[in-house]
């Protein structure tokens, strides 16, 4: 049965803190929004829902003046306003926190935040004042991030948290939130909501994008739905169900457990096969996996880019036939944790141990052979070559293999023949082999890393950040093959920023936490509050006990 939409209550006659109508945009030919309208009442929360590539984040460019309408206008507080640049867009009070980030490099923290400012010093900078709001807004929104720190040696979520504070340093009247919970722990995104809750009360209008239903559902006071481009309708928060606005988002209802997966949620294996527990009964916990280990990290000690220990004593085991999850909050460790095992960043002391054989020290290419398969976290920074064609990168750590090389010439015939099929058992989404790879999905990209990797039959497979920033359909893709691998006796290795995402697959979590393990979970037997905890830095005697203590309140 087809879920109901509720409709819009029409009965607002006051003029909306923000109007968008008719918004039409275009880029090469293909239409990003198709006559979208939108609005936002002064002290409401209007969230935009929809799968990655919808339209939400070109609604929001246009508003905030990367992007000019190819039709519609803009209106503030009913009159109609021209917003040719950020700058117009700052100047009408709007902020914008991104999803793909907007700061400069090789500048500071501070610089960053303070970037286009005036200073309190006139023609003079001021850092140092810039530097203790930063650090008070730090500590308020529980946003830890060094103002001095240059840009370039941040994680990916430590940017993020910049882009935050630079709509915070503001005071805007109306704030645009693309994915800002990505990198933050379930405590800190209840910290964040109660925030943008507290900042809706005292009037100021929020548009916050997700695609995850739990965090929608429970901040936004309205929702509005976008389709490849179009607006498929708007409804209040009360009226909405998960099960509306999955059928909203994707044009049809989904089974249940991919309803799940395209909403953000864990579930049990026995969800994920599709088997039904019986009523009062809890679902089957995972098989633990009793064969050796495969993978073993050893007292591992990695440097970061600023000079200090990244990863401290660190240690791990995962055995073949098992999925281990790192779970933690961008910037404590992971990204390095991942370089080491890999071979792209040396490691200063400690061990890994492959089946019996040393990698400490090993570069990349030894740490292929004796078995590794490595998904990296910055795909198109580090696991393509974004100009070469889909052919070339699917072959980019293989063209010397006997198999598609002799006396040093290419076999096209056999490269092309195996790339073919690749692209046929990955589903990998291209008009031909000699398609540049950087015209590809983020999604279609992934999938070709996938599939390189994976044709290789690795025997410890790596995964960083496996979905992010790529659509449903491509991420529960993504979810089956590590799946696979699991059940072929592969030893899984994952590192992701999205705890949904480590419990819907991990037979076992650990979290880390400045650089070093903090604590151990087995999904079936802990909470996402526990868990969290443990992000937080509480270590798991005393995350079970705050747990408990919430519990009896």
């Amino acid at each position: 049965m087809n879920a109901t939409i509720p409709a819009e209550p029409t009965d607002r006659t006051d003029a909306p803190l923000l109007e968008m109508r008719g918004i039409t945009k275009r880029f090469a030919g293909v239409v990003a929004n198709d006559g979208v309208d939108f609005d936002v009442q002064a002290g409401e929360v209007h969230s935009l829902f929809g799968e990655n590539g919808a339209g939400k984040s070109t609604l929001m460019r246009v508003l905030y003046g990367f992007h000019r309408p190819d039709a519609g206008e803009i209106r503030m507080h009913g009159s109609p306003v021209t917003i040719g640049s950020p700058a117009d867009a700052i100047r009408h009070g709007i902020g914008m926190i991104h999803q793909h980030f907007m700061l400069v490099n090789t500048l500071s923290v501070a610089d960053n935040v303070a970037l286009g400012l005036p200073s309190s010093r006139g023609p003079l900078t001021d850092p140092g004042r810039v530097s203790e709001r930063i650090r008070e807004l730090s500590e308020t929104y529980h946003l830890r991030v060094d103002p001095n720190a240059v840009v370039w040696q941040l994680s990916v979520g430590e940017r993020q948290r910049v882009e935050i504070l630079k709509a915070l340093y503001r005071n805007v009247a109306l704030l645009i939130l693309d994915e800002p919970t990505a990198v933050l722990t379930p405590q800190e995104v209840d910290d964040l909501i109660a925030v943008l809750r507290q900042m809706a009360q005292d009037g100021k209008g929020l548009v916050f994008i997700s695609h995850k239903v739990r965090e929608v559902l429970g901040l936004s006071t309205r929702i509005t739905v976008l389709r490849h481009g179009h607006r498929v309708g708007t409804l209040p928060a009360s009226a909405a169900t998960r099960d509306i606005l999955v059928e909203m988002m994707v044009g049809h209802a989904l089974a249940p457990e991919r309803a799940a997966v395209a909403t953000g949620e864990a579930l049990s294996d026995a969800a994920i096969v599709g088997l039904t527990p019986a009523a009062g009964q809890a679902p089957p916990a995972p098989a633990v996996a009793t064969t050796p280990p495969r993978l073993v990290v050893r007292d591992l000690t990695v440097p970061g880019d600023r000079g200090t220990d990244a990863v401290r004593g660190l240690g791990l085991e995962v055995r073949g036939g098992e999925i281990v999850g790192i779970a933690g909050v961008s910037g404590n460790g992971q990204r390095e944790l991942a370089e080491a095992i890999s071979g792209v960043r040396r490691s200063t002391s400690g061990s890994i141990v492959l089946d019996g054989t040393e990698l400490t020290g090993a570069n990349p290419a030894r740490a292929r052979a004796v078995g590794l398969g490595y998904v990296p976290e910055e795909r198109t920074r580090d696991g393509v070559v974004a100009d070469f064609s889909v052919a070339e990168n699917l072959l980019l750590v293989d063209s010397t293999a006997p198999a598609f090389s002799r006396l040093g010439f290419l076999r096209g015939r056999e490269i092309r023949r195996h790339c073919q099929s690749l692209v046929e058992a990955f589903d990998i989404r291209t008009p031909s082999l000699d398609t540049p790879t950087r015209t590809l999905s983020g999604g279609n990209i992934q999938k070709l890393i996938m599939a390189r990797e994976l044709s290789r039959e690795p025997r410890v497979l790596l995964v960083a950040q496996p979905t992010r920033g790529i659509d449903v359909a491509a991420a529960r893709y993504i979810h089956e093959r590590l799946r696979e691998q699991r059940a072929r006796g592969t030893a899984v290795l994952i590192v992701s920023e999205d705890l949904d995402e480590v419990m819907s697959l991990a037979d076992r979590i650990l979290v880390m936490y400045e650089g070093s393990v903090i604590g151990e979970a087995r999904p079936d037997a802990s909470t996402r509050a526990e868990i969290g905890l443990m992000m937080a830095g509480i270590r798991p005697d005393a995350a079970n006990a705050a747990a408990a203590a919430r519990a009896t309140t």
